[in-house]
């Protein structure tokens, strides 16, 4: 059987589709003659006329793309449908992200209704109220970050916003707003909107945290998740 067909058959096995991360996990590589692997099928997923890609990341059958963007609810032609998918997808990446490094994980209350991939954001966060990290006038701002990771004294650490298509400068207000707390913020997105981000950021009211405040490619969180286990020390 060819390297190929094991990430055709695995893919089939999940149910036609599956993130990078996941076929790594499954895949039996062993009898794969490379020191490798985890590029080798990053390479296969890539250049495969069976495989298609979702979003960074996600892969399926072609043979499953109507049952696959089906369940996604991701409807060809509708922005809306593909922004909701795009939205809970990177939530569950971050998330995912953070409990591998030993953070403890929050999504606001909204959207944990919402599926990443096959289970609800609900289902794989730590809390799902946020932890009572300091006054309510601040909390009212922190509980509508998209991501929050908290570390074992739950204080956040990191602030994660992901803006499809939304103003990058109110994600920028609540940053400013937390900015007492030993925190860092980030923006992921689209790379075209890096432009827009560093716009925004260089406003003069938003100097005093440009400095903390990184832009994330959708691609780059991707492929942190996907090689978790060899960048559990990774900072971004």
């Amino acid at each position: 059987m060819t390297q190929e067909q094991q990430v055709i058959d695995v893919l089939r096995a999940q149910g036609g589709f599956a993130t990078l991360r996941r076929l790594n996990e499954v895949i039996d590589f062993s009898t794969w003659k490379t020191k490798t692997p985890e590029a080798s099928v990053r390479r296969i997923v890539q250049n495969s006329d069976a495989i298609f890609r979702i979003q960074p990341g996600l892969w399926a059958l072609e043979e499953s793309r109507e049952e696959v963007l089906g369940k996604f609810k991701i409807k060809n032609g509708s922005p809306k449908s593909v922004e909701m998918f795009n939205h809970a997808y990177y939530q569950g990446l971050l998330v995912e992200i953070g409990r591998c490094r030993n953070s403890s994980t929050y999504v606001p209350p909204q959207d944990q209704h919402r599926l990443f991939l096959d289970k609800k954001l609900g289902d794989l966060i730590d809390y799902k109220t946020i932890p009572q990290f300091t006054f309510e006038t601040l909390l009212r701002k922190a509980r509508t970050v998209d991501v929050i990771w908290f570390n074992e004294r739950n204080m956040p650490t990191h602030f994660y916003e992901i803006e499809h298509t939304t103003d990058i400068k109110n994600s920028l207000s609540k940053f400013y707003e937390l900015q007492d707390f030993f925190s860092s913020f980030h923006i992921v997105a689209n790379s075209y909107r890096e432009n827009e981000f560093n716009d925004k950021i260089n406003a003069s009211i938003f100097s005093p945290i440009k400095s903390r405040v990184v832009f994330i490619t959708y691609d780059k969180v991707a492929s942190l998740h996907s090689n978790l286990s060899q960048q559990k020390l990774l900072i971004w």
